[in-house]
């Protein structure tokens, strides 16, 4: 089982993750890419690359035989899945080693039974793991379903067997809804996994999702690596992951911790894999969830707290290595804090973000495995997560402190992300406090959440920022005259004049050769002594107090952004000169109101009307796929459908021209 050259069936951060464990062990690494991913940071990472398709999964990441063929011409001796993809497809590990490859990972057989829910259930209680009531036998019938469902009671859940991420689940509160409930989970089960078996779980609200990490060899050793909390969840994908789990009782994280070890040794589990729990923290319970049978996305936080390097072992496992470490050896350190970095708008029901990455500025000190860096394009083919945030302390208050303060000091640009709203979870009361759960969100912000805006002082700061970006590097009040520069517009000495876009209001700065004022609406009046920006830097002394703010300016397409640290976190504030008010009134019109356009490149699924119909603003006139989902997109006015430019299957790209609306036709 020995190799020297290791080829990576995934992309992104965790193809960059695996590289780095490659290297630490002398390993040669060989990426597998798609089109869309040919400038990506992993394929210029790697030893190898090798294009294995086009930008669809199914062309390239999830094409077994291009994979294989891959591995053939670069002379790979193993295969590492990553996550996602086909990292716990049972199909392709048995591929992998019938070409006389080593997969890294468990065996086909452990992958097959873990990834049925049905037979993972059924192997937790043979291995004396609690699970939660419910029908998990193999008469599918409406009938033998239904006649379960009223032995169970409400409520209770309608689960896919191959299922996951919450795809092919349904909540029943009535009897009446059970028989629309299976219909739809099976037919959802079938679309997604191939396999519509379902069966039937007593739910369990308001309870906590703790996993626990295992670590098994070859020679029949398994340890476990400790607990982690990943309970901040929408949509059944997680936020936020936490090691070791908050406000657990001792007896039941031990009960939990060696429940994972039996299941594992039950199935001869090899590499590392994870053992998942629902807690139900009122009853002091815990019940098996599932396993997945590959490294996790929140690994990062048991390797900060154990100081065990879970890919290193996942490759000396599969060269045949036994485990050198006894549980005893495995101590725990601190607390550690994962947060994931996506590209998606949550002021916008979370709809992906796409574009090029402009700007890249993530905090020191702490760890972020990371798949793009600046001038990254970040498209609609995949995953919005890009990087993953992970910091470590000697408690659970001190990582969140210092989870909030990198996220204050991560500055990006060209792409828009979710950590503002990352940031609001993480100093909200009931996640400090333990309160929350698996679908906690809508209690923690029950009227959604609302994005901060920067106040009257932020804007005044990010004026004189920009101010000083645009300004000679010398600090001579001769050379600090605006009416002296190219860029004054204001036709005073001393001057300058922007109109910042969200709050839609004139500021002035204006210098006297010793300090700089930033002139608000109203007569209010911003004032810094001193004032310098270096290296994305704001320093000086604000109305006589010291500052220092972290601060990035970068020019726009048609403005300039500035990304000011503030009180509530990192913001991109965006400023216009008159020149480019001016530039901006004589380009517009080009696309207008009554036009609905791609807000990001996408694939068109569906067109929801036809030339001639009558729609109101609002309606979804077109669903378009990106990033894995699907995105209505709704009509921006009333009116009568003129003209449709696109159809079904059509790629467009953003800010492409969809339907044309005629409101002049409206009833």
């Amino acid at each position: 089982m020995t190799f020297t050259r290791v080829l990576i069936a995934n992309r992104g951060e965790i193809a960059r993750r695996i590289q780095r464990g490659c290297r630490k062990l002398g390993l040669e690494s060989v990426a597998v890419f798609s089109e869309a991913d040919r400038d990506a940071p992993f394929v210029i990472d790697a030893d190898h690359a090798v294009c294995i398709g086009g930008a669809a999964p199914s062309e390239s990441y999830l094409n077994i035989e291009a994979i294989l063929e891959a591995a053939r011409a670069t002379g790979a001796g193993a295969v590492h899945p990553g996550y996602g993809f086909l990292s716990e497809n049972a199909g392709f590990a048995a591929a992998v080693e019938a070409a006389g490859l080593v997969f890294i990972g468990p065996e086909a057989d452990a992958i097959a039974r873990m990834g049925s829910k049905i037979e993972a259930k059924a192997a937790a209680e043979e291995a004396r793991v609690p699970v939660l009531p419910g029908y998990r036998g193999a008469d599918q019938s409406d009938a033998r379903l239904l006649e379960e469902a009223r032995a169970l009671g409400t409520p209770f859940l309608v689960k896919a067997s191959a299922g996951g991420g919450g795809r092919g689940m349904r909540l029943v509160t009535d009897l009446k809804e059970a028989p629309e409930a299976i219909t739809s989970a099976r037919a959802e089960a079938k679309g997604a996994f191939g396999d519509a078996a379902v069966f039937l779980e007593r739910y369990a609200p308001r309870t906590r999702h703790v996993e626990v990490q295992i670590l098994g060899d070859s020679h029949g050793t398994v340890l476990h690596l400790g607990d982690r909390d990943c309970s901040l969840q929408r949509n059944h994908q997680k936020l936020i992951e936490e090691a070791p789990a908050a406000d657990l009782p001792e007896a039941r994280r031990d009960d939990m911790r060696m429940a994972a070890v039996r299941l594992a040794q039950s199935i001869a589990y090899r590499s590392a894999g994870t053992v998942e729990y629902l807690y139900d923290p009122a009853r002091g319970e815990y019940y098996f969830l599932e396993m997945n049978t590959r490294l996790q996305v929140e690994h990062p936080v048991t390797e900060a707290i154990t100081g065990v390097d879970l890919v290193e072992w996942q490759l000396r496992i599969a060269r045949g290595e036994a485990l050198t470490l006894a549980q005893s050896d495995v101590q725990f350190d601190g607390h550690a804090i994962e947060v994931r970095v996506a590209a998606e708008n949550p002021s916008e029901n979370f709809f992906p973000e796409t574009g090029q990455i402009t700007l890249w500025e993530p905090p020191a000190g702490v760890r972020l495995d990371t798949g793009v860096e600046r001038g990254s394009v970040v498209g609609h083919n995949y995953d919005s997560m890009i990087a993953k945030l992970i910091v470590h302390a000697p408690d659970r208050a001190g990582a969140i402190r210092r989870a909030v303060t990198s996220i204050d000091e991560f500055a990006v640009g060209g792409v828009g992300l979710n950590l503002a709203y990352q940031r609001a979870l993480l100093t909200h009361p009931d996640f400090q406090a333990f309160r929350h759960h698996t679908s906690g969100l809508s209690e923690m912000f029950p009227d959604g959440w609302v994005r901060p805006e920067p106040d009257a002082r932020d804007l005044g700061l990010a004026a004189i920022a920009l101010n000083l970006h645009q300004a000679p590097s010398d600090a001579s009040p001769w050379q600090r005259l605006g009416a002296w520069r190219l860029t004054a517009t204001s036709g005073r000495p001393g001057a300058t004049s922007y109109w910042e876009e969200s709050a839609e209001m004139p500021i002035r700065v204006s210098t006297d050769g010793v300090q700089l004022a930033a002139h608000l609406p109203e007569g209010e009046s911003i004032r810094a002594e001193a004032a310098t920006l270096i290296r994305g830097r704001l320093s000086g002394r604000l109305d006589g107090v010291p500052i220092s703010r972290i601060a990035h300016v970068e020019r726009a397409s048609d403005h300039w952004r500035v990304h000011l640290q503030t009180s509530s976190g990192m913001m991109a504030i965006a400023f216009d000169t008159l020149e480019d008010r001016h530039l901006n009134r004589a380009a517009g019109g080009m696309v207008g109101a009554d036009t609905l356009s791609a807000p990001m490149p996408g694939a068109v699924a569906e067109i929801r009307v036809a030339p001639g119909d009558r729609v109101n603003a609002g309606d979804t006139l077109v669903v378009l796929e990106a990033m894995k989902l699907l995105q209505s997109l709704p009509a921006p006015v009333s009116g009568v459908v003129a003209e449709i430019y696109c159809a079904p299957g059509d790629t467009v790209a953003g800010n492409t021209p969809l339907i044309k609306l005629d409101p002049e036709n409206q009833t």
